[in-house]
């Protein structure tokens, strides 16, 4: 029986790639620079803000670390005042969380997303899911895929590796758990075209997800 499930945040629960968008065009409209599409976007996040803020900026300004530093700073600002304006979970997907917990799995988040935001999205969307970790991007701890943030859920939820499971809906997310020592589980739904392999297992519906985790 899977004793845990360590889930993504952007892309899996929750579609906040909207929200994400219009954050990062107002920064970059405060300097005038281009702005980009939705579908722009969805290429460009996963691997923090920062490195989206990066991204976004016009390439030959993105080696500029004192403008990344200011318009990463008016990207935080815009979007933690607009953090949830177009943000919803996935159909199915709040259900899904519910049903673990009611069968006793223990459930954690791990999330490239700065924590603060990580935070504030799962008590909106997920209020009374007692996650033993909501771990997000913070200060001396390194992104996924490095694999310390699974060893961390681990030790919090006091899980074996042959018994967790995370589920993401990118290779980033996949390679996380490869690299922890732990089954990945990819999500067709979210900001990514996954090909199936047999790394880890792809599901293209919440129940399905379920049925191989419970």
């Amino acid at each position: 029986m899977v004793q845990a499930v360590i889930f993504d945040l952007d892309g899996t629960l929750l579609n906040t790639i909207e929200d994400l968008g219009e954050a990062v065009n107002h920064a970059l409209s405060l300097h005038g620079y281009p702005l980009h599409s939705l579908e722009e976007y969805l290429g460009m996040v996963g691997h923090g803000v920062r490195n989206l803020v990066t991204q976004a900026l016009p390439r030959e300004l993105q080696a500029d670390e004192g403008l990344i530093d200011t318009c990463l700073a008016q990207f935080k600002d815009y979007y933690t005042a607009h953090i949830d304006v177009h943000t919803r979970p996935y159909p199915g997907m709040v259900e899904v969380v519910q049903q673990l917990h009611a069968h006793g799995v223990k459930l954690a988040i791990a999330s490239n997303k700065f924590q603060s935001g990580t935070e504030t999205l799962i008590a909106e969307f997920f209020p009374g899911i007692p996650f033993v970790a909501v771990l997000g991007n913070r200060p001396g701890y390194p992104l996924k895929p490095d694999p310390e943030i699974v060893g961390e859920v681990l030790r919090q939820a006091s899980a074996s590796p042959s018994q967790t499971v995370m589920v993401g809906d990118s290779l980033t997310d996949m390679k996380t758990a490869s690299n922890g020592g732990i089954r990945g589980i990819a999500v067709s739904w979210g900001y990514r075209a996954l090909e199936p392999s047999p790394a880890y297992a792809l599901v293209h519906s919440p129940s399905e997800l379920l049925s191989l985790i419970l």
